[in-house]
């Protein structure tokens, strides 16, 4: 999980009023849709008080989980373990053939298919040591926050519906996927909405720690450019274009760029490779490239400016030298490419999730972010992100920690009751 930038708080839209068994987000627009928070509906009051009761419970589930490596690529331990803990709580799972883990607890009626998911892998290599260790409150691992809190509030959510027996008109999908790392470049979830889709709804993500909530995707392209020439020996070959001076004439160009700050975009030159001594024209300057935005149409105005520079700056080197008989010759590799989606706090699906956090006491605060819900935001399914509770440090390196704090089983509890909601449990009349 990546984040663009820190978000202020923000209240939900209208006001919340208790009603018998349900708590309703009344909405100003007669045309929207209006939320029904089940607070107070038996069988979801018991899963609620469950969850917190059963706190330790959670926390188990996160660390031991943790202690399952799942470098990228490598998720299928982590992934057969949370296979066997699904079907432990009497749910049929599937492994699909890209690797998803998906557990299947179906509705009563025609409702609407909600899918619940959580990450497998993480961004650490093989062979990294992910033992957790405890102080006090505080445990400590790489990926114990993200996502190994996500994984803990998706069983945990199956696991107190499946106690407290609560009855959805819709199916629930919990799913454990594969691939939402930067290397993986987002494949669980691209495979999960390929086409045809699998009937998905609605789709949450559960991704880290806090009580924040994602309502936009973050898109990003990212490139290894690879100027390639000859070389030669500095003084002896002086004369030739000069692959690593192509990179730096790409690089002073896409320093200048001038992008705008809302909405918020970004370019960075996090890499750069290339040469064998200092007395040696070297025959590669490389260089990876992250760009990123909440909109579409900057991120594709600021890539098209990108692979002008580039292209410019190709011309600009092999021009310096036209008495030279080799030229330097540009490639430019996709590394991934994730989409973007502006910020919607006002859909449905937002509204739900922020209602059900003020029933539980909390004002989420809404922002963007780069997630696996890029996929289904970018085609326009119903899509959100949320923290999982609790309190993290540190996220992507081994020193990652969390902190449960007084509070953190408000997180799998905002889950189970958004969850609920959507697959329209206590759904009654409105009239706005």
């Amino acid at each position: 999980m990546s984040f663009s930038h820190s978000i202020a708080a923000q209240d939900a839209r209208g006001t919340v009023r208790l009603v018998p068994a349900v708590v309703l987000l009344a909405v100003p627009l007669s045309a929207q849709q209006p939320v029904v928070v089940p607070r107070e509906h038996p069988a979801v009051k018991a899963a609620l008080e469950s969850i917190q009761r059963d706190n330790a419970w959670t926390l188990d589930q996160q660390v031991s989980i943790c202690e399952i490596p799942a470098p990228p690529f490598k998720e299928e331990k982590r992934g057969l373990e949370m296979k066997r803990r699904f079907e432990a709580l009497g749910l049929p799972v599937t492994i699909d053939s890209i690797g998803n883990v998906i557990a299947e607890r179906k509705g009563t009626g025609n409702g609407p298919t909600v899918a619940i998911a959580g990450h497998l892998d993480t961004v650490f290599p093989e062979g990294t040591n992910v033992a957790v260790k405890k102080d006090g409150g505080k445990f400590t691992a790489p990926g114990i926050g993200d996502d190994c809190r996500g994984l803990a509030t998706v069983l945990t959510v199956a696991r107190s519906m499946q106690n407290a027996k609560v009855q959805t008109p819709g199916t629930i999908l919990f799913i454990a996927n594969v691939g939402e790392e930067g290397p993986g470049n987002l494949r669980g979830m691209r495979y999960l909405f390929r086409k045809p889709p699998q009937k998905i709804d609605y789709f949450i993500s559960v991704d880290g720690t806090g009580l924040g909530l994602t309502t936009g995707a973050v898109g990003s392209q990212r490139y290894l450019v690879r100027y390639e020439g000859r070389g030669g020996h500095s003084y002896g070959a002086f004369g030739m274009a000069n692959p690593i001076h192509a990179m730096g004439r790409a690089i002073a160009k896409i320093a200048e760029f001038q992008v705008p700050a809302t909405p918020r975009t970004t370019f960075n030159v996090g890499i750069v490779s290339g040469g064998t001594s200092v007395n040696t024209i070297s025959p590669l300057g490389a260089m990876e490239v992250d760009m990123r935005s909440e909109s579409p149409e900057e991120l594709a105005k600021l890539d098209a400016k990108f692979k002008v520079a580039l292209a410019a700056a190709l011309r600009e080197e092999n021009a310096r030298w036209p008495n030279a008989r080799d030229t330097v010759a540009l490639k430019i590799i996709d590394m991934g490419i994730r989409p973007a989606a502006q910020v919607n706090d006002t859909s449905f699906i937002a509204r739900t999730a922020l209602a059900a956090g003020k029933s539980l006491g909390f004002t989420a605060p809404t922002g963007a972010s780069s997630t696996d819900s890029n996929i289904p935001m970018s085609l326009g399914i119903p899509a959100i992100t949320i923290d999982g509770g609790g309190e993290g440090r540190g996220a992507h390196s081994i020193t990652e920690s969390y902190e449960d704090g007084k509070e953190g089983y408000k997180g799998p509890q905002w889950a189970l009751l958004i969850v609920s909601a959507l697959s329209g449990v206590g759904r009654v009349s409105y009239t706005p």
